[in-house]
């Protein structure tokens, strides 16, 4: 059975712990699915002040991004490339800090209760693979430490999909 250990240090030394346990979680582990699921339940367990996180896959086909493993309430299924946060990060290939998301134009709003988000792109050999979406009840709840050490989590997690 796998333990998430706490740590009460500094952030990145909170960080470098949980990219430490996202590294054991998947290591030998091929499946996609269940590395994005045990990665967003590993992130809702080490994250505080958050009220969803997951990840939207993207669709080719469909030029949309498509609901993945996620911890929280039930999200929007389909996002549109372009379209509020998870969609314009997906469609700039850039991380995007929203300190209020009610501020952002053309906002999804899938719970009402979130306030501020962080939404990091997930490449993959210059592709777009998808999002890692994360949800606070507190406005700038993210700031640009959690954003560097999110964005080395994401890293991690591609070298393993």
């Amino acid at each position: 059975m796998f333990q998430a250990e706490k740590y009460t240090g500094t952030k990145k030394d909170h960080y470098g712990l949980v990219t430490k346990q996202l590294k054991a979680l998947l290591d030998g582990e091929p499946n996609k699915i269940a590395n994005l699921s045990n990665a967003s339940a590993l992130l809702n367990q080490f994250l505080d002040r958050i009220n969803w996180v997951g990840f939207y896959l993207y669709e080719e086909e469909s030029n949309q991004l498509v609901l993945g493993p996620f911890q929280g309430l039930p999200a929007c299924v389909r996002i549109p490339l372009g379209r509020g946060v998870c969609g314009t990060s997906a469609s700039e290939q850039k991380t995007l800090v929203v300190e209020d998301v009610h501020s952002f134009p053309g906002h999804i709003a899938c719970d009402a209760a979130s306030q501020s988000e962080i939404v990091i792109p997930l490449m993959k050999d210059g592709k777009l693979v998808g999002v890692l979406d994360i949800d606070s009840p507190e406005k700038s709840r993210f700031d640009d430490e959690d954003q560097k050490y999110l964005e080395a989590f994401t890293e991690e997690l591609m070298r393993h999909l």
